[in-house]
């Protein structure tokens, strides 16, 4: 069965911190680098964050310092952890393989920060 099962959104005020979940089935996980992607309204779908197998860790420039990638293994999660959030960080943030798992995707957790 093929799942990706985001939560952790919400209504945050700049500056504040949110951490997102995401549990994924074994067959997307497994042996992939899984990714954060974000996409804001009325713009497209952007990866902000991904993590290899092995930990190795990469950043989008608009994050970089404030966000933080981690994966547990033995759970098929994946986290994100945001700190210093900015108005500009208002979006539905999925997560998935990289490449993306087909034409599969969850639903998404909102994160919203008022200006």
């Amino acid at each position: 069965q093929v799942q990706l099962v985001e939560s952790g959104g919400g209504l945050v005020q700049a500056g504040g911190s949110l951490t997102l979940s995401c549990a994924a089935s074994g067959s997307i996980f497994r042996g992939n680098v899984m990714g954060w992607y974000r996409q804001a309204p009325g713009k497209q779908r952007e990866l902000v964050a991904d993590i290899s197998g092995g930990g190795r860790t990469n950043y989008a420039d608009s994050v970089k310092g404030r966000f933080t990638i981690s994966r547990d293994n033995a759970k098929y999660t994946v986290y994100l952890q945001m700190i210093s959030l900015e108005p500009e960080d208002t979006a539905v943030y999925y997560c998935n393989s990289i490449p993306p798992f087909g034409a599969f995707w969850g639903q998404g957790t909102q994160v919203t920060v008022p200006s």
